[in-house]
């Protein structure tokens, strides 16, 4: 992430404070919110982008996310104009198109964190995998990674992320709730980077769980999110912590919750 406001600082063209203090960088592609009052003003934004940050090449506006599969509404401001890009991180490469595959470079740190948490022998299952990013990061450290994700094009860059980056994933491409009532194995941990969606699916998850299986458990809530999620607790899962990963709006928060099973 790029601070915005800081960059805009010393350009009297027009105040910043509605502006976002910062924007998504992907691969060398800006990735940035413009407000309504601004809007009159994003193609200097941009340019000044592209004239300070010299490994940025594009600069593209970011919409709202749009349906199960949370693609984004991208517009092109500035710059080359590109589809597909190559990001990397935590030392993986990850190909994906910027207009039809979920990928936020906000979670990085998260997902690193969750991979130093894994052990070797660990058997481990990542929902709504997207194209890869949980799941290769945690398969450069342990090579048992089963990914689901419902997104056809989302799995075919997932596959060829895996084979990029010299890992040996399962992908599956499919709806959770169909495709885990017929795995055949039980895991140890399981990453549940679900986006927001009204169904919480604990339900697929403790299917494929056993006694002592690690639940990652990801949600967007606002105001007292610690009291909600142990509301959506089943009696056979004991909270070990909760944690905010990232604040999205004014007292909105999206949250990581680490369950057991017992």
């Amino acid at each position: 992430m790029v601070n915005l406001k800081e960059l805009l600082k010393k350009s009297n063209k027009f105040s910043t404070k509605n502006l976002p203090r910062s924007f998504d960088v992907v691969g060398s592609v800006a990735l940035i919110q413009i407000p309504k009052q601004l809007e009159k003003h994003k193609k200097f934004i941009a340019n000044l982008i592209l004239k300070t940050q010299k490994n940025i090449n594009s600069v593209y506006q970011k919409g709202k996310h749009k349906g199960r599969l949370r693609k984004q509404v991208i517009k092109w401001i500035a710059g080359k104009k590109v589809d597909e890009v190559i990001h990397k991180e935590s030392g993986c490469l990850f190909k994906f198109n910027i207009k039809t595959c979920y990928f936020s470079p906000r979670l990085g740190t998260d997902r690193l964190e969750i991979a130093k948490k894994v052990k070797k022998k660990e058997k481990v299952l990542v929902m709504f995998a997207g194209v890869g990013p949980y799941g290769i990061i945690i398969a450069k450290r342990n090579n048992n990674v089963t990914c689901i994700e419902l997104g056809k094009e989302a799995c075919r860059y997932a596959k060829e992320n895996s084979k990029m980056n010299k890992v040996n994933l399962e992908v599956i491409q499919g709806d959770v709730k169909k495709v885990c009532p017929k795995l055949k194995k039980k895991f140890d941990r399981i990453i549940m980077a679900r986006p927001q969606l009204k169904d919480d699916f604990l339900k697929e998850a403790l299917l494929v769980s056993k006694k002592g299986t690690i639940i990652h458990f990801y949600d967007f809530l606002e105001g007292d999110f610690k009291e909600k999620i142990k509301k959506k607790l089943p009696k056979k899962i004991k909270l070990i912590r909760i944690k905010k990963v990232r604040e999205i709006a004014p007292y909105k928060y999206h949250v990581r919750a680490d369950f057991r099973v017992l």
